[in-house]
């Protein structure tokens, strides 16, 4: 596959970056994971405004444009050949000195990773585990998405190599936090429930797109702290990500829920696919 590194677009195995890149060094840098619908890259300008307000915070000057954004995505699909795809925009601090740097990033290095995905076709499900691994807490006042993975990495290790399984951390209070690499909802008696960005949790873009789904259905959602109880008393259970879109949990442990037709869950992932090919922004919806 090719990638886009620094202004040039590479082979995979030619690409490099300097030992000295503060973000592998220290951590210091973020990433947006999108997922690209026949030509189409959905919600764009929604995770690049993320990114851009996650970089201004670690003091990383990052100067793309949306359009430089667009140019790049669309050159490395005709070079890989491909419309459908799972991209990755990385921006980390780039090379310093050794030691802990309080200044301006002011020379980033921006890669971007893309390989293909299948068209969508039905509707994900998954079983889902409560981690005995609990959620770190953010680094920060919010949680970024940063290099800092290790939780995730040792989650994701506790949950076994299996893509039909989702671990859901708890916080160190023991209240519902996220998945893995998700965010959480569960449905009861018809009202949506979601754990608070106060947990520590990601405020993911599918996240945020949903909860705008739902306020176009008037639907009531209430975002709060939540405990495994009331996460397995729910109706039905569904997580969130970029690339997965909206999954729905069968089970947790020996709990069951409801799903497919007829379930709440069906319906939001019946109106998130009418919106892949075209959507720019949840702002648009």
């Amino acid at each position: 596959m090719y990638i886009y590194i620094n202004n040039r677009i590479v082979e995979e195995k030619e690409a490099t970056i300097s030992p000295f890149d503060h973000g592998y060094m220290y951590g210091l840098g973020l990433f947006e994971t999108f997922r690209v619908y026949d030509g189409h890259p959905f919600l764009l300008d929604d995770h690049l405004e993320r990114l851009k307000r996650g970089l201004s915070t670690l003091s990383i000057q990052w100067d793309m444009t949306r359009e430089d954004i667009l140019t790049t995505l669309k050159q490395l699909m005709t070079k890989n050949k491909i419309r459908d795809a799972y991209v990755r925009l990385n921006v980390s601090a780039g090379p310093g000195e050794l030691g802990l740097y309080t200044g301006v990033y002011n020379h980033p290095t921006t890669i971007m990773y893309i390989k293909p995905l299948p068209e969508p076709s039905g509707f994900p499900v998954k079983e889902a585990q409560i981690l005995a691994l609990r959620r770190n807490t953010p680094e920060g006042e919010e949680r970024l998405k940063s290099h800092h993975y290790l939780n995730n990495v040792l989650a994701k290790r506790e949950v076994g190599d299996t893509p039909y399984k989702e671990g859901i951390f708890l916080t160190n209070d023991g209240y519902v936090a996220e998945g893995v690499v998700s965010n959480v909802f569960f449905v009861n008696n018809k009202k949506v429930y979601t754990p608070a960005l106060d947990t520590g949790i990601l405020n993911g873009i599918t996240r945020q797109f949903v909860l705008s789904l739902l306020k176009h259905l008037d639907t009531s959602v209430v975002e709060g702290f939540y405990t495994q109880s009331e996460l397995l008393e729910s109706d039905e259970v569904f997580v969130t990500n970029s690339i997965q879109e909206i999954v729905s949990i069968t089970s947790i442990g020996e709990k069951q829920f409801q799903v497919g037709e007829g379930t709440l869950t069906r319906h939001l992932q019946q109106l998130y696919r009418q919106k892949t090919s075209s959507l720019w922004s949840r702002f648009a919806l």
